[in-house]
């Protein structure tokens, strides 16, 4: 099973201190992080998309990219990359790029997001955002195996003859996570293609989440993808550790009460019994996790959120300590040892899904025709096109 943490990219005041760190000084704190979480032995590091105050994580690829350079193990992600304001083309674009520096450690996770001021900031109709994320990742599939796509839809211009460069890694894309906390449309349209259903699972009871995964793993046995146990299922989490449960219930407690979200709401003793927020000892924070299983049944790959609320850089190196050397291990003994031997034990590696595509063959590496100034329509651009395969390319999505 998968572990590691996420990010929102808040720059948020450290209430003990009245410390409101600038841009720059959150900007190297979580590349610090993302070192620190591949040090202790996470998995998994993910960063959210933003274009407003107090976040700065504008770019994520911009990110990604410099981490991966920074890194040699670690799978890098996205906590949402926003299928509804980004043209898909620029995504298909950004993320294969970024899919080639990192040597395929990476994946997204696709959402709507939660700021409204956004869609019209990216010229976008908030009122069309469920047709909008549907269309747009209809494209971007297709972008990313297609060498070459004709589109017309509903939301932006027309495509003729179009190809995204770079191809995808070994002409395998990115697996994709689609992340959603009410919506059945986009459990369902995860399911259609066989891609990750990932649930925030931070802000409201276990049981609301419940029912989304229930209903995408429902879906993805229809489509034909394997058993509904072989869906894969990514949770959010959040959590505050410290050796002594006294000790990180008075350590957290002045960050939850100012926290931007849930702050000066309901009291953290009570959103600690109602959500999945975990505050206390290692073995508290271990228990809690384990219920989750007893809840959603087996899952992929479970992500915490640990550097919010204005906590500084230091409390964040040590949660990760704690995390790394008497948490993580001990749940992926826990999991495991429960784990169906049918469902799979975390999402597909970029070698898994070479592998998967052509088996024991090399993989293909698309080498350029000579330039012709744009998109061509018609012909594939590409060397291996095989003018005798009907349609625009020899490599339709499979």
């Amino acid at each position: 099973m998968e572990f590691g943490i996420f990010s929102v990219s808040d720059v948020t005041r450290d209430p003990t201190t009245g410390y409101t760190p600038s841009e720059a000084e959150r900007i190297d704190a979580v590349v610090q992080i993302a070192q620190k979480a591949e040090e202790v032995g996470l998995d998994v590091f993910a960063i959210g998309e933003h274009h407003n105050p107090p976040f700065f994580s504008s770019s994520p690829t911009t990110l990604l990219a410099f981490i991966a350079a920074k890194t040699t193990r670690l799978k890098l992600s996205t906590s949402t990359t926003l299928i509804t304001t980004n043209d898909p083309v620029r995504i298909a674009e950004e993320y294969a790029l970024l899919q080639h520096l990192a040597g395929g450690r990476i994946d997204l996770m696709l959402g709507r997001g939660n700021t409204a001021p956004v869609y019209p900031w990216f010229g976008k109709d908030i009122r069309t955002g469920l047709p909008l994320a549907l269309e747009n990742y209809n494209l971007l599939h297709r972008l990313w195996r297609e060498d070459v796509v004709d589109f017309a839809g509903r939301f932006r211009t027309p495509l003729e003859g179009f190809t995204s460069t770079p191809r995808p890694l070994d002409d395998v894309p990115p697996f994709v996570w689609h992340g959603a906390i009410r919506t059945p449309e986009i459990a369902e349209q995860a399911a259609y293609y066989g891609d990750g259903f990932f649930a925030n699972h931070i802000f409201a009871p276990s049981e609301h989440s419940l029912r989304l995964i229930n209903f995408y793993r429902q879906r993805f046995e229809h489509y034909g993808h394997g058993k509904r146990s072989q869906a894969i299922v990514g949770l959010g989490g959040q959590a505050f550790i410290a050796k002594r449960s006294q000790d990180a219930i008075e350590g957290f407690r002045p960050y939850f009460n100012e926290a931007p979200v849930y702050g000066h709401g309901p009291a953290m003793e009570a959103f600690m019994r109602q959500t999945p927020l975990s505050v206390g000892s290692p073995q508290q924070v271990i228990e809690k996790t384990l219920t989750f299983r007893e809840t959603f049944g087996d899952y992929q790959r479970q992500l915490f959120l640990i550097d919010h609320a204005g906590l500084p850089l230091k409390t964040v190196l040590e949660q990760l300590e704690l995390l790394g050397e008497s948490v993580i291990p001990v749940l992926r003994r826990e999991l495991d040892a429960k784990r169906d031997p049918e469902v799979p034990e975390r999402a597909p590696t970029h070698a898994q899904l070479v592998k998967a595509k052509y088996g024991e063959n090399e993989p293909r590496q698309p080498r350029p025709q000579a330039n012709r100034g744009d998109n061509v329509t018609g012909s594939s651009p590409y060397l291996d096109f095989d003018a005798a395969t009907d349609g625009n390319s020899a490599f339709k999505a499979r």
